[in-house]
């Protein structure tokens, strides 16, 4: 199986259905590498996608995790100092779960299972890529796979990240850490990116689609100016 790598969608959702129309799930395996949500208008039907989209294929689907994943999931746990996530997107995502009349916490369960990186013997997927610097599956770690805005080192494999939103309309490929940054800034009115390569690294083709329109303008907001909290009660955004 040939592998289908897909970038930050950052619920634009309706540009993820048209990047995701180029996925032949019976001959490509498909990664997405973190960050569904926050930014965009759609973070609850991403969510929503992509778990359905798991539960049909499996074993050939992988939902990787962001660190917009994991602000999600400290905040729905109730962690202490969990809040920074409503200024980081949740606050927005909240309000478009209870607009779509969907449940955040039913996907709380899965969210807590996406793993923290995909690789074979010749590529190697994770949200932010490999520093260096301590612990890359510490999930506290400002330079892990979750959180690095480092430069990354050589793996000894190909590297696909995300995470670090690109300026241009393509992906980026470094020579030095072997890696390719494929976050073109979606919720931004740029782009999404999926790369295919065959499972031995080899690049196949890369298809970047433009943000739709409907993704990023005007924001949804609720006349209540409600959301739910970290503990499931309804608190107002209005004061």
């Amino acid at each position: 199986m040939s592998l289908f790598i897909i970038g930050d969608v950052h619920g634009c959702f309706h540009t993820y259905l048209k990047l995701m129309d180029h996925w032949e799930p019976k001959t490509e395996t498909l990664i997405q590498l973190g960050d569904l949500v926050d930014r965009g208008n759609f973070s609850p039907l991403t969510i929503r996608l992509a778990f359905e989209v798991k539960k049909v294929f499996k074993n050939s689907v992988h939902f990787l995790r962001g660190n917009h994943e994991q602000m999600m999931i400290r905040y729905l746990q109730g962690e202490p100092n969990s809040e920074h996530w409503l200024e980081n997107g949740g606050r927005e995502t909240l309000e478009q779960f209870k607009a779509h009349k969907l449940d955040p916490y039913f996907y709380l369960g899965w969210l807590n299972t996406m793993p923290l990186s995909w690789e074979n013997k010749n590529v190697l997927i994770s949200h932010a890529g490999f520093s260096g610097v301590g612990s890359p599956f510490d999930i506290h770690n400002p330079d892990g796979v979750l959180w690095n805005r480092k430069p990354l080192i050589h793996m000894g494999k190909l590297q696909i990240i995300g995470h670090t939103p690109l300026t241009g309309t393509n992906p980026e490929y470094l020579e030095a850490s072997n890696s390719w940054n494929i976050d073109t800034g979606a919720y931004k009115g740029n782009y999404l990116t999926g790369i295919k390569l065959k499972k031995d690294g080899t690049l196949i083709e890369v298809i970047t689609i433009p943000t739709d329109p409907r993704d990023i303008e005007h924001k949804n907001t609720l006349p209540t100016g409600m959301v739910i909290n970290n503990k499931g009660q309804n608190i107002s955004l209005s004061n």
